[in-house]
């Protein structure tokens, strides 16, 4: 051993001293946090003890009521179901009078003395209509209704193109506007955010009323010309049509409708002068005028040149008169009531004479929401496109031959 181990050894000892030092006070440290820890779990503890014993108290007190609530949920959904079955056996009591005690043709007493409708009627030819298809159906009754979405105002027109070939879907807005809503299909006319799948087509005239046509890729519509009805002026009481190229997005021709003193065809539907309807014949136009205020007048058009070919006077009223629309050559005028009720087809007017107004059915509409503003027939899938209160409806339809007895 050197001379220097002495004070090695007394460096050691003297160095020791505060590291026992800190040691001791870590430890005490260490002990008060572990302290702390143990009451706040402790306390923890009282805390979940006191919860459960309320939460079992709550449940003892809410399972008398829950059972009450079930018991009262069920009587409810009995008497439900009583009144449901009421309301059914009511309205096959009452779709069993309807058929029992049918509606009397709309046929007027000065009209069989003069030997049919329209001998009063100046410039008309009244002439039988002839077929150009094979097309002998009439309806037999409306099969089923299915509410597609809401879309739009409480007027307003929306179709398929039954000559087109795709499955475009387009909806025409309210009774005086110049854009309409195109939409690639079905499904996406019926998703929630609609209008942003759509394109918009713009007119260059806006359009007047309801009753727009789409028809071989054109947009056929009424246009009110300056000093047309309502607005004073040489042509106060003529509409133009309008046919619109929905491709190329241009008027392709033009046609001032040959009847003087327009008024609305419908009572019910005061915004629309004339009404364009399309079926396996091809297309007509429902309207009007103050010589027989009192009666629809139906004319033949030609979809080329949108001249007159034939014009018939009907003998349905336009009183409580809605709608209507045209199936193999014939006219079904849709009554209703103000406010509105359970819609009906009421009169009918074969144009070629075929089918009677004793042999026409006259059906009744599903239970629905208000009043239609437009109905569009559609060739191809024997179904209406209905427009009711802002609703889209489509309605399927069972059809018979015209010779068949009810």
């Amino acid at each position: 051993m050197g001379p220097c181990t002495p004070l090695l050894i007394l460096f050691v000892l003297w160095w020791s001293v505060p590291l026992q030092g800190q040691q001791h006070h870590l430890v005490e440290y260490m002990e008060r946090r572990l302290a702390a820890l143990e009451e706040r779990l402790a306390q923890c503890q009282d805390q979940s003890s006191r919860h459960a014993a309320e939460l079992r108290d709550f449940k003892n007190k809410m399972l008398p009521l829950l059972e009450v609530a079930e018991k009262e949920r069920e009587a409810l959904r009995t008497e439900a179901d009583t009144i449901s079955g009421r309301v059914d056996r009511l309205e096959r009591e009452v779709d069993y009078l309807e058929t029992q005690n049918p509606a009397l043709p709309c046929v007027e007493v000065e009209e069989k003395v003069s030997g049919g409708p329209g001998t009063k009627g100046k410039g008309r030819r009244n002439e039988k209509y002839d077929m150009m298809t094979d097309c002998g159906y009439t309806i037999s009754q409306v099969r089923s209704m299915k509410i597609l979405k809401r879309f739009g105002g409480p007027a307003g027109l929306w179709t398929k193109d039954p000559m087109g070939p795709t499955e475009k879907i387009y909806v025409l807005d309210g009774t005086q506007n110049d854009t309409a809503f195109v939409f690639p299909r079905l499904r996406d006319f019926t998703l929630a955010m609609a209008a942003r799948k759509a394109s918009r087509v713009r007119v260059p005239f806006p359009w007047v009323g309801t009753g727009q046509l789409v028809y071989g890729g054109f947009l056929y519509y009424a246009r009110r010309p300056p000093g047309g009805p309502g607005g004073g002026g040489e042509l106060e009481n003529t509409l133009q049509l309008i046919k619109f190229h929905l491709a190329n997005r241009t008027v392709v021709d033009s046609s001032v409708f040959p009847a003087e003193g327009l008024i609305p065809p419908y009572g019910l539907t005061a915004d629309t002068y004339i009404d364009l309807a399309a079926d396996e014949e091809g297309l007509w136009a429902i309207y009007a005028t103050r010589e027989d205020d009192r009666h629809l007048c139906l004319a033949k058009l030609d979809p080329q040149t949108l001249d007159t070919e034939q014009q018939w006077d009907t003998p349905c009223p336009r009183e409580n008169a809605e709608a209507a629309f045209v199936i193999c050559g014939t006219l079904y005028v849709v009554y209703n009531t103000r406010p509105a009720s359970r819609a009906r087809i009421q009169c009918s007017f074969d144009a070629s004479g075929t089918l009677t107004p004793e042999r026409a059915a006259l059906p009744y509409f599903p239970r629905r929401y208000g009043a239609h503003s437009s109905l569009r027939y559609n060739p191809r899938e024997r179904q209406l496109y209905a427009w009711d209160d802002g609703y889209q409806i489509v309605y399927k339809l069972e059809m018979r031959k015209k010779e068949e007895e009810i």
